[in-house]
C-alpha cells in the first residue's frame, strides 16, 4: 500500500437487513464517472477486507481516460464491519443479501463485480438468484470447483495463526506462509499485503476479522465431498466474465479455468504470473487487463 491507505475514498456505514453495520469504501472518481460509468463493486476473501482493493480502486477511480466509481465492502465480521453475534450467519446466503442491501442503499441497480475467493463464491450465489444486478463479473482465483489441497492450505494457515510483534514481523509471517506461491513479490509488496490484512491495535498488528470465521474453516472436514457450484455458475452465462487465476494457485486449477471458459464462451482468462491464491489485483499487468475488460461495458 506503499503510502496512505486511508484516503481517496469516503467511508460509509450501511445497515444490513438484520441491523448489523456494514462498512464500505466509496471511491467516487469524478462526477462524470458517477453519473455515466457503471460502478465497480469489490468483494474480498474469507478473512480479508476492503483494504485488499485499495490500490486497484485508486487506479480505476483516478483513471485519466475513464474514471470509475469503485465500492469496496467489508463483509460482516471483517474489517470495520460489525461482528455478528449469531455466528451461523457467516454464510454465503447472508453475505449475498448484504451485498444487495449495500447496492440498494447506494441506489446501484447494476454494477461490474469483482470477487476474490470467498467474494467470488458470493457472486455465484447472486448469479443464481439475482443475475440482473451483475453487468459483468471478474472472478479472482475462484470458480465452481474448490480443490481440497487449496482448502487445506487455507485451513492450515489459519490454524498456525502466529501473532506478529510488529509490521516487519507481520510481513515475514506472510512471506513464510505464502512465499513459495508469490514468487513475484518484493519486500515492499509483502509490507503492503501485511497492512491490507492486519489491523493495528494495542501497539501491534492484529487479525482483522471475527475469530469465529476462522473456526469455521479450521473445522472443515476435507474427507467429506466438496459440492461444486456448476449449477450456480450457469447463472453467469449471459454476463461478461473475466477469470483471473494465480499461476501457482492450488485452489483454482488450470483444468477448472479451462472448463469455465468452455462452458462460458467469451470468458477472458488472465494468469497472474508469479502469484498464488489469491492474486494481488494491483500488481503487474493485471490492472491493465481489468481496464481492457471493463472498457467494453
Amino acid at each position: 500500500m506503499g503510502s496512505d491507505d486511508e484516503s481517496g475514498f469516503l467511508a460509509k456505514a450501511i445497515r444490513a437487513e438484520d441491523g448489523l453495520k456494514l462498512h464500505v469504501r466509496d471511491y467516487a472518481g469524478n462526477g462524470t464517472a458517477v453519473l455515466t460509468g457503471l460502478p465497480i463493486i469489490c468483494l474480498p476473501g474469507l478473512t480479508r477486507n476492503s483494504r485488499d482493493f485499495h490500490q486497484l480502486a485508486l487506479l480505476l477511480s483516478r483513471d485519466a481516460a475513464a474514471p470509475r466509481r469503485v465500492i469496496t465492502l467489508d463483509a460482516r465480521g471483517r474489517g470495520s464491519s460489525e461482528w455478528d453475534k449469531d455466528k451461523t450467519r457467516y454464510n454465503l446466503a447472508v453475505e449475498a443479501q448484504d451485498v444487495l442491501t449495500v447496492c440498494s442503499a447506494l441506489d446501484i441497480r447494476q454494477a461490474i463485480f469483482v470477487g476474490t475467493s470467498r467474494g467470488g463464491l458470493v457472486l455465484h450465489v447472486l448469479a443464481a438468484n439475482r443475475p440482473d444486478i451483475l453487468k459483468a463479473v471478474i472472478l479472482n482465483d475462484i470458480g465452481p470447483v474448490l480443490e481440497k489441497i487449496g482448502l487445506a492450505d487455507i485451513r492450515d494457515y489459519l490454524n498456525r495463526d502466529r501473532k506478529p510483534a510488529d509490521w516487519t514481523d507481520a510481513a515475514a509471517i506472510l512471506r513464510e506462509n505464502h512465499g513459495s506461491a508469490f514468487t513475484a513479490l518484493s519486500e515492499d509488496d509483502w509490507q503492503d499485503m501485511a497492512r491490507a490484512i492486519y489491523a493495528f491495535s494495542g501497539g501491534k498488528p492484529v487479525a482483522d476479522y471475527d475469530p469465529a470465521i476462522a473456526v469455521q474453516m479450521q473445522s472443515l472436514d476435507l474427507e467429506a465431498p466438496i459440492p461444486d457450484l456448476w449449477p450456480q455458475f450457469q447463472g453467469f452465462q449471459d454476463i461478461p466474465l473475466m477469470v483471473i487465476r494465480g499461476e501457482n494457485s492450488k485452489l483454482l486449477t488450470q483444468a477448472t479455468t479451462d472448463e469455465m471458459a468452455r462452458r462460458h464462451p467469451g470468458t477472458v482468462v488472465k494468469i497472474a504470473t508469479g502469484q498464488g491464491h489469491a492474486p494481488l489485483l494491483h500488481f503487474g499487468d493485471i490492472p491493465e487487463a481489468i481496464r481492457r475488460f471493463i472498457s467494453r461495458l
